[in-house]
């Protein structure tokens, strides 16, 4: 494993052109959640997740929405997969829903839970598209949360047993598996803020969920080698943001030095370094970090990986104000966090459009010298009006992709070695606690007929990816 590491492919990558600033063998995505699209998970025995239970709290999401049905991408998964052949894509980010396929977290298997990634896997490989498969995107199984969840040990040795369970039913045609998604989000949202499931506020808890979700990296990583197919790389996926200090005080920067640790070296360092940045210890050793890491922690976190994926949205522009971020609030270990929207462009969502943004992550994580980097999720969501004649003329997201997608080109033709590009999301979809009101997708999804419709960024996307073919 470790000279494929270190070969890098280098062997490919010399011989492929430049052209349009992309390597010949640059691959062109889409990506999707489990619980944001399927649906029906009665269909399959599956279980409860996290967030069946955090959505059915009046509150948690707008509008009381939920994910029992979401797309029904479940009953419609030939559909999907057709719809990304017809636009070209070459590769599909998906992810497992662990209930669906171990419906208490432990035990067994759910077979006819497997039976669908099967079905799933095999339907994308007929079209030509490269299967790539997240083990863990938020929905954890109830049962391990009512048994403590991520800020308990057990639950990372019970994720290596399911990610062995998934690696053998399906690891003989995955190219690229991740881990985990966003576990920043998953450890400071889910158990600091509460903004997400399972909607806990308690910022020792979360610093313990950060810890055993990059054990659990660690354990699954060994868990699938030993079932997946040699050449299949695996890796994780995490959420970085540029941090800006917004002021000039030594306070200002300092804050922005706070959020940084949090954000993004808190997850880096142990995973490509095998330690803890020193200052972020620091910041959380009243919040219990270090009681919480076992001897051999480490090793097993900074295992070797094939890859890493980066899913880039936005800038933090931060800056101290007294009592700005006291618990409940994601940035543990400090309560004068303040987040500063910069003037310009904005989402629907309101996050600021800042494609130089995207440059500046790679070549951060290019300093770590670590293995081949994908940009797993980059998109935004808009306020998409369907014509009388059923297109969507999404111009704000067409220009947002097109932005990022120069602004990667940038970084491959400066040496960062990126090997895809993955746009979120295929499909509208349910977006967590902003429910249904904010569509990512590239094809638009009627939320009352589940009617699909590719919209101009669609289009754009398909003539991006068969003008870098044809060269």
């Amino acid at each position: 494993m470790s000279d494929r590491i270190e070969a890098r492919d280098a062997s490919a990558r010399e011989a492929s052109g430049r052209g349009d600033g992309f390597p010949s063998d640059f691959t062109w995505g889409a990506s999707t959640s489990a619980y944001q699209i399927e649906g029906g998970m009665a269909l399959d025995g599956g279980g409860t997740s996290i967030w069946d239970i955090f959505a059915s709290t009046p509150g948690n999401v707008r509008g009381g929405a939920n994910g029992r049905v979401a797309v029904d991408h479940r009953g419609r998964m030939a559909e999907d997969v057709a719809l990304m052949a017809d636009l070209g894509i070459s590769a599909y980010r998906f992810s497992v829903s662990w209930p669906r396929v171990q419906p208490s977290g432990k035990g067994p298997a759910n077979q006819a839970g497997l039976d669908f990634y099967r079905a799933l896997v095999d339907e994308l490989v007929s079209h030509d598209i490269e299967p790539v498969a997240t083990l863990y995107h938020w929905d954890l199984p109830q049962e391990l949360e009512d048994a403590g969840g991520w800020p308990a040990r057990d639950t990372a040795s019970r994720f290596g047993d399911y990610a062995a369970m998934v690696g053998q039913a399906i690891g003989d045609h995955v190219v690229r598996w991740s881990t985990l998604n966003e576990p920043w989000c998953a450890a400071f949202l889910g158990y600091a803020s509460g903004v997400h499931a399972p909607g806990r506020t308690d910022p020792v808890a979360a610093v313990a969920a950060a810890h055993h979700l990059l054990l659990a990296h660690g354990i699954g990583v060994d868990a699938l080698r030993s079932e997946v197919a040699d050449s299949a790389a695996v890796g994780l996926t995490v959420n970085p943001y540029p941090v800006v200090a917004a002021g000039d005080r030594p306070e200002d920067h300092d804050a922005a030095r706070r959020v940084d640790g949090i954000a993004n070296r808190i997850w880096y360092d142990p995973v490509l370094r095998g330690r803890y940045p020193d200052d972020v210890v620091d910041d959380l050793l009243p919040l219990g970090l270090l009681a919480v890491i076992q001897d051999g922690d480490l090793d097993q976190i900074s295992r070797p990986i094939d890859g890493l994926g980066l899913n880039y949205y936005r800038r933090h522009h931060v800056r101290h104000r007294t009592g700005a971020s006291r618990s409940p609030s994601e940035w543990v270990g400090s309560d004068d966090i303040e987040l500063v929207e910069p003037p310009g462009p904005h989402t629907d969502g309101g996050w600021a459009i800042e494609p130089d943004g995207l440059a500046e992550v790679l070549h951060a994580v290019a300093a770590y010298d670590p293995p081949p980097l994908w940009i797993d999720e980059c998109g935004a969501a808009f306020r998409d009006v369907v014509d009388a004649d059923g297109t969507v003329h999404d111009t704000g997201r067409t220009d947002f992709l097109a932005r990022h997608v120069d602004a990667a080109r940038a970084a491959v033709d400066a040496g960062v070695d990126l090997r895809g590009f993955f746009a979120w999301s295929l499909l509208d979809n349910f977006e967590w606690a902003e429910g249904y009101a904010h569509r990512f997708g590239i094809v638009h999804v009627d939320f009352a007929t589940l009617e699909r419709t590719p919209k101009a960024s669609a289009r754009w996307y398909a003539e991006q990816i068969g003008a870098h073919r044809s060269r």
